[in-house]
């Protein structure tokens, strides 16, 4: 005899373990702009620190 009870449904869950890919590219965003702006911030403390 056949299983006929339904499964749930996968939502939006790709494999075990894998990030959204959404999230990826937000969380590769941020870690470049969080950078630069780190950057911008030692550039700023090292040009004032010459005068």
């Amino acid at each position: 005899m056949p299983d006929t009870r339904e499964r749930p449904a996968m939502s939006q869950h790709n494999e075990e373990g894998k990030f959204p890919r959404g999230l990826v590219i937000r969380l590769f965003a941020y870690l470049v702009a969080g950078h630069l702006f780190a950057a911008f911030l030692y550039l700023l403390f090292t040009l004032g620190d010459k005068s």
